[in-house]
């Protein structure tokens, strides 16, 4: 089976996160990378509701079945170097950390449809909508 490679921030895990998920999970091999919470502010500009440790907890409990880790303090990249996966998979509205193109990247990748949108959006639901 492909080794497949998703990364995000995951704060309050919620169904679009979980679609994410479970898509590419259905494609192979999954490695969930959690965002640190240093790299969230830099790339969100604020820290995440939930820290880095309740998000990671919160992925491995829902997809036991995956391997989740946390993303390097340092390098945006080290965890795909370790994972040496087959496939990255976007969320439909992800960005990529500041620095990096998709030429950095030592594989494929394909950005996911998304899940209602217009209802769990994770910006939606800071702003009480």
């Amino acid at each position: 089976m492909p080794r497949l490679l998703v990364f995000g921030t995951f704060d309050h895990l919620h169904p679009g996160h979980k679609f994410l998920i479970a898509e590419a999970l259905k494609r192979g091999n999954l490695s969930i990378v959690i965002a640190r919470d240093t790299h969230v502010k830099e790339i969100k500009g604020r820290l995440p509701d939930q820290n880095e440790t309740v998000r990671l907890k919160a992925v491995q409990e829902a997809f036991p079945d995956a391997h989740s880790l946390l993303g390097d303090p340092h390098d945006y990249l080290a965890p795909i170097r370790e994972v040496k996966p087959d496939l990255i998979l976007l969320g439909y509205d992800q960005t990529l950390p500041p620095g990096i193109e998709v030429t950095d990247f030592p594989c494929p990748i394909e950005r996911l449809p998304a899940f209602e949108p217009e209802k769990w959006k994770s910006s939606l639901h800071r702003k009480g909508i």
